[in-house]
């Protein structure tokens, strides 16, 4: 099994930056991709980044264009989130997720989900 702890929400200004931190532990060797989604109150879940274990290849999401990146350490079996430029329409719930048998972007594609944390973008 893999375990998911996520870290780095908080309160922060429109424009301002804010860094989230994913730990996994467990079956990591068997880990192919980990990613972030996100959810706003009444909306669904939706996809935001994801980066191939291996590769390091990401993928993302037209309005996290330019802003947001996503990058990992292997030695630590952690995975970052960098938000920059935000938004107040960037308040969510950001759910940490890893999937061992596919890589993509639904919801389904994914094995592994953390208990999230809180983002909040003042105006």
């Amino acid at each position: 099994q893999v375990q998911l702890v996520e870290s780095g929400g908080g309160l922060v200004q429109a424009g301002g930056s804010l860094k989230l931190s994913c730990a996994a532990s467990g079956r990591t060797s068997s880990m192919l991709v980990m990613g972030w989604f996100r959810q706003a109150p009444g909306m669904d879940r939706e996809f935001v980044l994801g980066i191939d274990w291996s590769s390091g290849i990401t993928s993302y999401v037209d309005f996290v264009k330019g802003r947001f990146t996503i990058s990992r350490d292997n030695a630590k079996n952690t995975v970052y989130l960098q938000m920059n430029s935000l938004k107040p329409e960037d308040t969510a719930v950001y759910y940490c997720a890893a999937g061992l048998f596919r890589v993509g972007r639904a919801q389904n594609d994914y094995d592994y989900w953390g208990q999230g944390t809180q983002v909040t973008v003042s105006s």
